[in-house]
């Protein structure tokens, strides 16, 4: 794996703050755009055990028969959580110290883009885009195809949307008391919007909750 310092173009997720938030378990941390708008990055929760609203994505896992795929698994609390109800599964994420923090639960990531060549595609059980996830890459119609290829026939994704009906890209950077990293796409999608990016990847939807002040929506592939 090349260093920071022998690649040519910096990585979000990689060359910024978050990977030595994660190391260290909090914050603060903001994925911020040009025009001051910002968004609390929620390390602290993400670096803990799976609770609240969580517990309604493993609920939905059981069951489904295959692995799970977790896309952006960041410190592997869901991963784990999956492990831990007996559902097997797999984290996967660009930034080495999640991937090492997930380790460390004695659950198992790749160090992998979701857009790199992963184990078993077309078979997954389920997939989870978690934690404001739909935005990775800033073209939620490409990740959701892409997502739709991973999952077997019937497969089932449980994404998190945005509360409101917002359907935007952005140029952010991930900022913290120390500086900010590269500027990157980021996608921000609703449950209508999502709905809609869904089908056009051959997703239907079969479930729209919220839980804890997060919105959900379930899709399975059709």
């Amino acid at each position: 794996m090349q260093s920071a310092t022998t690649r040519s173009v910096a990585e979000p997720w990689v060359d910024d703050p978050f990977g030595r938030a994660v190391r260290a378990g909090r914050g603060p941390l903001w994925l911020c755009r040009a025009d001051g708008a910002r968004w609390v990055l929620e390390v602290e929760r993400w670096c803990a055990p799976a609770a609240g609203a969580d517990h309604g994505l493993v609920l939905r896992c059981l069951g489904l028969g295959a692995p799970v795929l977790d896309l952006g698994c960041g410190p592997g609390r869901l991963v784990a959580a999956l492990l831990a109800a007996g559902v097997p599964a797999l984290g996967v994420d660009v930034c080495a110290a999640s991937v090492d923090r997930t380790a460390g639960l004695g659950a198992l990531a790749l160090r992998r883009s979701v857009f790199d060549r992963l184990p078993a595609e077309g078979r997954w059980g389920g997939a989870l885009l978690a934690d404001g996830n739909l935005g990775i890459g800033g073209d939620p119609a490409a990740l959701l195809s892409r997502t739709a290829g991973l999952l077997a026939p019937d497969g089932l994704l449980l994404v998190e949307t945005d509360p409101t009906e917002v359907d935007e890209v952005s140029t952010v950077r991930v900022a913290g008391p120390d500086g900010a990293g590269p500027p990157f796409r980021w996608a921000r999608c609703g449950p209508e919007a999502t709905a809609r990016y869904g089908a056009a990847a051959g997703l239907e939807p079969v479930e729209r909750w919220l839980s804890y002040g997060r919105s959900f929506l379930a899709l399975r592939r059709s």
